[in-house]
């Protein structure tokens, strides 16, 4: 099965409760490598390895056929701070 951007990011939103998502499909449309940003309050005193484990546990079936996922996560507060710049 493929997935789409949106189902992604519609996934995380929910999942996370998440502020701000956005994910890029970089496979040209077949679902098999995507690029994320996550800006969530989940994230908050969480190691990067633990934000990134936590985004693999909700995505863990979908990464069984999507082939290369990099994300970006971020709190709430580490996101304003980087658009206030």
């Amino acid at each position: 099965m493929s997935y789409t951007e949106e189902y992604v990011k519609n996934k995380l939103l929910k999942e996370l409760e998440a502020t701000h998502v956005e994910v890029e499909d970089l496979s040209d449309g077949c679902g098999a490598k995507f690029n994320a940003l996550i800006v969530s309050s989940k994230f908050e005193g969480k190691p990067l390895l633990q934000r990134h484990r936590l985004v693999n546990s909700i995505l863990s079936e979908e990464l069984k056929s999507i082939h290369a996922f990099s994300q970006k996560t971020m709190t709430p507060k580490e996101w304003d701070k980087q658009n206030s710049q």
